[in-house]
């Protein structure tokens, strides 16, 4: 029996503690409960509500189209007075040079690569870029017929009987002494070829001053060259292959052109009236360099063509001894 004077004290639940506080003390418990709960359920609902709109929001980003960059547009070049093609490509730094300058710019440019005037509009480095995907695939499939049809056909023929070891050996021998005593003849062949292409005249025109002519309108007291006849725009060509030592304007000469030959010996094209080369370029025998005109201390259009030792003015020598040295028949 519990002991005299001393009554347990009933408990009460948290929840019960909660309703009284709530009837005496007013709803300052009842109500955290209640937001609690209303905490609880937003909390519920919310999660499902984010879930659907990131849902959305990565689905209409996996729709989008992607944005692609813009190509950038073409370079381009215009022509100003007293250009050319090796000058545009190296200024424009047009990788290949001229050549790909012009192959590129041929439509525009038209047959002769020197016939560019000021205002002409020159694509820089397009035409190659935009070419190359499209020839590709035209090419592989050819290649892939004629290779099932070289296979078909070597399928379908008949094997030959092996040759004996006495014939074949023979026939070896035979086929070495053909090649052997063919290679003297095609080696003399190019080098003879190569003394007549390598050097020809500068122009196709005759010869108007001859060189050493004496008179006063020169400053040496003398003509020190050959004058050309050659109409404005006629094509000028190097005499032989060499380097160009320069290209440009040269006062009295005007436009010209001074090329460096294997023999030490200079060759020099004035009065120009467009230059096709520049300083430092390799040019071969019959390469056109420029177009003739009447530029510097010029009476008329006309080519003043000379040979030197140097460079420069003052070293002169016979110019028609030189070329028909070369073979050159003027």
């Amino acid at each position: 029996m519990p002991g005299r004077g001393k009554h347990r004290r009933p408990k009460t639940s948290p929840l019960a503690r909660g309703f009284v506080a709530a009837g005496t003390g007013g709803a300052a418990i009842a109500l955290p409960l209640i937001g609690a709960a209303g905490a609880a359920h937003a909390t519920g609902n919310s999660a499902p509500a984010a879930t659907a709109e990131h849902t959305a929001a990565v689905a209409r980003q996996a729709a989008a189209p992607q944005s692609v960059a813009a190509p950038k547009p073409p370079r381009t070049y215009t022509v100003v007075s007293g250009d050319y093609l090796s000058k545009i490509a190296e200024e424009q730094h047009v990788r290949g040079g001229w050549k790909k300058l012009y192959a590129e710019n041929r439509e525009v440019v038209g047959e002769n690569p020197s016939l560019i005037h000021p205002g002409l509009k020159l694509a820089l480095g397009t035409a190659a870029k935009t070419a190359a995907p499209t020839e590709r695939p035209a090419q592989a499939p050819a290649k892939d017929e004629r290779a099932s049809r070289s296979a078909d056909r070597t399928a379908d023929a008949p094997k030959a009987a092996p040759a004996a070891p006495g014939v074949k050996a023979k026939v070896k021998v035979e086929a070495k002494a053909k090649v052997e005593a063919a290679a003297p003849a095609a080696a003399e062949a190019p080098s003879a070829k190569s003394k007549e292409s390598f050097y020809s005249a500068p122009v196709a025109g005759g010869i108007s001053t001859a060189y050493r002519t004496p008179g006063a309108m020169w400053s040496s007291g003398y003509h020190t060259g050959l004058d050309f006849i050659a109409s404005v725009g006629t094509s000028v060509k190097s005499v032989g292959p060499g380097t160009v030592a320069s290209a440009g304007w040269a006062g009295a000469y005007g436009n010209q052109v001074v090329i460096r030959h294997g023999d030490g010996t200079y060759s020099q094209y004035a009065h120009l009236s467009s230059l096709s080369v520049s300083a430092g370029q390799s040019v071969s025998g019959g390469q056109q360099i420029g177009l003739s005109g009447s530029t510097g201390n010029s009476t008329g259009p006309h080519l003043h063509f000379e040979i030197r030792t140097t460079p420069n003015y003052g070293s002169d020598i016979d110019p028609l001894a030189y070329l028909r040295q070369h073979g050159v028949r003027l």
